[in-house]
């Protein structure tokens, strides 16, 4: 798992992790990535003074108002003493903790669609916005679908290989999920990993876990990873991947002002 651990960190971390970003800043060690409807995403490979490096995202925050919502990815194994509180005091909210999986893409490929159920890419814009607006019902809270739609189709008009994938059941989308192959590595993650509830336990998304291995193999990827929820996690587990450590978001949102 150390090898795992440290691939992790080689190859995952910053420029990895602000793909489709329109512009990023650089503050010391940190990566400042800026996307479109003023959402902000901050990480680094390592960290040298945690409570300053904090300070100086704040006041960027502070000093540009077209900045609506950010989020700063900690991670367990990081030697950041003081990072948590720091995030605290400058608004930042912890979410779920995730578990970052990591393993060979071969190990996940050998399953098949259960029986009714057809597992396809969604590959136009109609198609891809149905997957991610039942992601959205899925997941609830804030709605991705509006940001995430012209992000994915932006980047495959560059000629990255972003996929969405869903698994549909008498034509209705049942569970959905991205593969995105990481540029000049041999890595690729999957994203968006949703299943309807009355739909879990039956395969399905181990089956849709499968199709989007195999098309990144087909690009050339050997490495799998994912930040998985409890809920994809032990899939991800039995299908051979291995838990190298865990992340947390932590989400800061700007407060409308009252009129």
């Amino acid at each position: 798992m150390t090898d795992l651990l440290a691939a992790y960190d080689a190859h995952l971390r910053t420029a990895a992790e602000v793909l489709g970003a329109t512009s990023v800043e650089r503050f010391g060690p940190l990566w400042v990535a800026r996307y479109e409807g003023g959402r902000l995403f901050v990480t680094y490979a390592e960290l040298d003074a945690p409570a300053a490096r904090v300070a100086e995202v704040a006041a960027l925050i502070a000093s540009d108002a077209s900045i609506t919502q950010a989020e700063w990815k900690t991670r367990t194994h990081d030697d950041a003493p003081g990072l948590e509180d720091a995030l605290t005091r400058a608004g930042f909210v912890a979410d779920e903790v995730e578990s970052v999986m990591l393993g060979d893409a071969g190990t996940l490929i050998d399953v098949a669609a259960p029986a009714g159920v057809i597992v396809r890419q969604m590959t136009t814009p109609t198609d891809i916005r149905a997957a991610l607006d039942m992601q959205d019902e899925v997941f609830g809270g804030t709605p991705y679908a509006e940001r995430l739609l012209p992000e994915i189709l932006e980047r495959q008009a560059r000629g990255e290989a972003v996929e969405v994938w869903a698994a549909e059941v008498d034509g209705r989308i049942v569970s959905v999920g991205r593969i995105d192959p990481i540029p000049g590595t041999a890595f690729a993650g999957i994203w968006g990993g949703a299943t309807r509830p009355e739909y879990r336990g039956r395969g399905i998304y181990r089956a849709l876990t499968a199709a989007r291995a195999r098309s990144a193999i087909s690009h050339g990827v050997r490495w799998i990873h994912s930040d998985s929820t409890e809920f994809s996690r032990p899939i991800l587990e039995r299908a051979g991947l291995v838990k190298v450590t865990e992340t947390v978001p932590w989400t800061w949102e700007r407060t409308p002002a009252a009129s």
